[in-house]
């Protein structure tokens, strides 16, 4: 097992995480703003007391603030930094008006809106597509070579050269399609539909739950069957299937990620699975030290996080403006100030409540505490 880095190479990579992913979040509504001439007053990198800063000549003021925990563009028309619609706009001139995020039409407003999270995604699917395009992809077929003894598999009747076609009704043309249907559901009964000897048939398998460790001592919880391919090939690819493949790796992620905060409402799984910015922090230290492709690889998964997390219809983030929108174009006008501003502020009650619930978490799994 390795040493856990030292705490200036975990706040340092920590730092390297976050910074530029939620420069590059808070850019992609800054420029889709500019190109719909949107004047934005503030353009912030971290929440709280400003600690450096200049503005422009377009009177936009960059900031560096004391909290380093995400950032915000707050443009003309905006009550505060979670976009909170501003009082009536009395005694503007219509050169200025016209530069208001209010007085945009709702498309806009919406892509504005939308254009941070996907430019978080749109990172994730450079760093996967470019990772293709280095590596390669891994090629198996379905057929299972290797059968652990007294697997779960072995226990349900699969055996060696069945075929695997399906896994829960979800079509598999590869080896590697398997494990992202199998590894989230520790201790459940999935469908998996083989071929075997010119016939299909279904065999329910219930997995296996196995506690992996990786190279630190971190614990997961993850769904096993105990099965293995063959021959496995390294297939090389070009630019365009390289980008295909890390839309699908990148909106694989964000599945898993769904599935687990489903189970976590479920019961499936504990709440203290879920992170915050300390365990980001630790996970940002240890795949630094193992290199730039693992801490490349990290920064790929925490950009999606970000980009699932403003996708939430929960008023402060992305996802509640785009309800909001939503709701709007239902109306055919929008919401009421007030009720926005209320709305705003609750959700901002309940993501704070959630960080200080996730940082408690994580401080709880530290070793010093006995996690």
């Amino acid at each position: 097992m390795l040493e856990s880095p030292s705490i200036f190479t975990t706040l340092l990579a920590f730092l390297l995480v976050l910074g530029p992913l939620v420069v590059v979040h808070e850019l992609g509504h800054y420029l889709v703003g500019r190109f719909f001439g949107v004047k934005a007053d503030v353009f912030s990198v971290g929440f709280g007391k400003e600690l450096a800063g200049w503005t422009d000549r377009r009177g936009t003021r960059w900031r560096l603030s004391a909290l380093p925990l995400g950032g915000y563009v707050q443009f003309a028309g905006d009550m505060n930094a979670a976009s909170a619609p501003g009082p009536v706009d009395d005694g503007l001139s219509e050169a200025e008006r016209a530069q208001l995020f209010q007085h945009k039409p709702l498309w806009q407003r919406a892509l504005i809106v939308l254009a941070g999270p996907l430019t978080n995604l749109l990172v994730a699917v450079l760093v996967f597509a470019a990772f293709n395009m280095i590596y390669g992809k891994v090629v198996a077929t379905t057929q299972i070579a290797v059968l652990a003894e007294n697997s779960a598999a072995e226990q349900a009747g699969l055996k060696i050269g069945d075929r695997i076609v399906a896994v829960d009704g979800e079509k598999v043309d590869d080896f590697t399609d398997i494990p992202p249907l199998v590894v989230p559901f520790p201790n459940r009964t999935v469908q998996i539909a083989i071929e075997r000897d010119g016939r299909e048939k279904i065999v329910p398998v219930k997995i296996a739950e196995v506690v992996d460790t990786d190279e630190f001592g971190n614990e997961s919880r993850i769904g096993r069957i105990g099965i293995g391919a063959g021959k496995i090939e390294i297939a090389s690819v070009g630019p365009v299937e390289a980008v295909g493949l890390g839309f699908e790796q990148s909106f694989g992620v964000m599945r898993m990620m769904m599935t687990g905060i489903a189970q976590i409402f479920t019961g499936e799984r504990s709440v203290k699975e879920l992170g915050g910015p300390v365990k980001i922090a630790k996970y940002s230290g240890e795949q630094f030290s193992l290199g730039w492709s693992a801490f490349v690889s990290f920064v790929a998964l925490i950009s999606i996080n970000l980009a699932f997390i403003n996708f939430l219809p929960i008023p402060a983030l992305d996802g509640g403006h785009l309800a909001f929108y939503a709701a709007e174009a239902v109306r055919r006008k929008p919401l009421g100030v007030r009720s926005q501003e209320w709305a705003v502020r609750t959700g901002l009650a309940l993501v704070l409540a959630l960080m200080v619930f996730v940082t408690f978490n994580d401080i709880a799994t530290l070793p010093i505490f006995g996690g």
